[in-house]
């Protein structure tokens, strides 16, 4: 399988990383363009890459196309591409907020294309990326899309419509659960633990947490009642989040995130 990155950023690198770590593909076959010239040079002496600073020379040497660049130049790019671009080639795109009609658009008709959300976490090999097949994609197409983003995490397929309260969940989801696990981690340093001991239990149990959901399949309210014992600990500990909102916070968070990615759409 011969894949193209246009975009060697923290996504295009952890997903290079991924595919030759999961032996997808040999780094021979691996094509990766950006206007960042000395990250490029980084990347062939670390992995051995094939690199450049022209986008038509990672089209025209591979049949995959992962278009891993921000939605502010993506017109931009697609245009110095559009007409290197034949049915034979599998373009996806995980241009945060980028519609699939508006890439469309820019390639030539009957091109392949499925739209990708993925999120940070795949730099760690642990994202959930959300896919979308475009107008011509085929159940191929579709499967290696899954295979791809399978290299780093969890893949699900989501109609286009949802792809904005992905974006507001697991997109944004990220950075409020880093901002759950500062906080309880602040609340075991203020009750004594040395900071780098209360970090590490609070990722550690959100972590397994995460994994007791995943693995369990049991809704997260019946696992939350395994741990709350009458009168104990933990129910005092829910009480108090409750009082202070943060289900509800939570919420809104993910609402008002949602509602940005549709702006900005």
């Amino acid at each position: 399988m011969n894949i193209g990155f246009i975009g060697a950023g923290k996504i295009g690198e952890a997903l290079i990383q991924g595919v030759l770590a999961a032996n997808l593909t040999r780094s021979n076959q691996i094509f990766a363009s950006d206007v960042n010239s000395k990250h490029l040079q980084m990347l062939h002496s670390k992995l051995g890459i094939n690199i450049s600073v022209n986008n038509t020379d990672t089209v025209d040497n591979v049949n995959t196309i992962i278009l891993a660049v921000k939605p502010q130049i993506i017109s931009k790019v697609l245009q110095s591409i559009n007409k290197k671009i034949t049915d034979e080639h599998l373009v996806i795109s995980v241009a945060a907020g980028t519609p699939i009609t508006t890439i469309e658009d820019e390639l030539p008709d009957g091109a392949h294309l499925v739209r990708v959300m993925p999120n940070i976490a795949c730099t760690v090999k642990q994202a959930i990326s959300a896919i979308t097949p475009g107008n011509n994609a085929t159940e191929s197409d579709i499967e290696a899309t899954r295979t791809i983003f399978g290299s780093v995490g969890r893949v699900v397929t989501v109609p286009e419509s949802m792809m904005d309260a992905v974006t507001g969940l697991s997109g944004s989801g990220p950075a409020f659960v880093f901002q759950i696990i500062e906080a309880l981690s602040d609340g075991g340093v203020h009750e004594g633990l040395p900071r780098d001991i209360a970090t590490k239990l609070a990722a550690q149990t959100v972590l397994g947490a995460a994994a007791m959901v995943l693995e369990t399949g049991e809704h997260p309210g019946a696992l939350k009642d395994m741990v709350t014992s009458p009168a104990g600990t933990t129910i005092q500990g829910l009480r108090a989040l409750d009082e202070h909102g943060v289900r509800a916070g939570m919420m809104a968070a993910v609402i008002a995130a949602t509602r940005r990615s549709k702006e900005l759409g």
